[in-house]
């Protein structure tokens, strides 16, 4: 089993930025690829960024490409997202998972997911 855990989110005021944290531990050998989902009330999950678990390779949405930048360090295990020019629309309950395909961009691709860090950013 692979454990998640999503820190980092908050209020914060439309232009601004927050990071969130996502501490991976558990059976991680078989990881291929991290990634960031959010999702609004009543929307469906949304995909954002995912990264290969190496940290070389990310693919984004084209909704936060230039914006968001997803990274890992691997001596923490820990996976983050660094959210700048925040948007009201932005609001959302966001969400770290790990899959065991290669650059898996659908939620349906993830095999373990966090318990989500909501994220709200006022106008």
């Amino acid at each position: 089993q692979v454990q998640l855990v999503e820190s980092g989110g908050g209020l914060v005021q439309a232009g601004g930025s927050l990071r969130l944290a996502c501490a991976v531990s558990g059976r991680t050998f078989n990881i291929y690829a991290m990634g960031w989902f959010r999702q609004a009330p009543g929307k469906e999950r949304e995909f954002i960024a995912t990264i290969s678990w190496s940290g070389g390779s990310t693919y984004y949405a084209d909704s936060v490409k230039g914006r968001f930048t997803i990274s890992r360090d691997n001596a923490k295990n820990t996976v983050y997202l660094q959210m700048n020019s925040l948007q009201p629309e932005d609001t959302a309950n966001y969400y770290c998972a790990a899959s065991l395909r290669v650059r898996p961009t659908h939620a349906y691709d993830y095999n373990y997911w966090g318990q989500g860090t909501q994220v709200t950013v006022s106008s």
